[in-house]
């Protein structure tokens, strides 16, 4: 298995995988690949190769999951988009490689603090995320892609840039 950047095709390949595996798990229609692919273009539209990142998983030619670093209006603040892992890849540890590898490329590139948005029904990956240190800041209930969900803000301090003060020193 090895983690490539991204490739002519995978960006189709991604949203109808997301789209098909949360119809099938979870019974998602159609408006959740909607969103899927306006996270996609905007990532297209707007990237930027100094602040942004993206990986694909693959054994053998298929893919098997994939992750996104995407910048904010805030540069100090990245989020981690769009994970996801092929139903039998799952427990190979593949989920943890791809948030692993999104939170070191964060750092590297000067973040202070990564973000993700996601559903507090998706058990495994909210279990790889605070496994990795992040920690819940905020829920709120909204009805999306046909079902009543909680939606999950997370947060995780990458540490202060270089030159900052942590909030807790008073300046002189």
């Amino acid at each position: 298995m090895n983690l490539r950047g991204l490739q002519p095709g995978d960006l189709g390949w991604i949203a109808h995988r997301q789209m098909r595996i949360y119809a099938e798990e979870y019974g998602w229609d159609w408006t959740f690949e909607g969103l899927v692919c306006e996270i996609l273009g905007d990532f297209v539209k707007n990237f930027n190769p100094t602040r942004e990142d993206a990986w694909v998983a693959e054994r053998d030619g298929r893919i098997l999951g994939s992750v996104f670093l995407v910048k904010t209006d805030d540069p100090r603040i990245a989020k981690l988009r769009l994970l996801f892992v092929e139903a039998d890849a799952r427990g190979l540890g593949l989920g943890k490689l791809l948030v692993r590898t999104c939170v070191e490329r964060a750092s590297a590139l000067g973040y202070s603090e990564l973000t993700l948005w996601t559903n507090d029904i998706l058990h495994a990956a909210r279990k790889i995320y605070v496994a990795e240190g992040f920690r819940l800041v905020a829920e709120d209930r909204h009805h999306s892609f046909g079902h009543d969900l909680v939606g999950q803000n997370w947060t995780l301090n990458l540490g202060a840039p270089i030159g900052a003060l942590p909030e807790s020193v008073p300046c002189p």
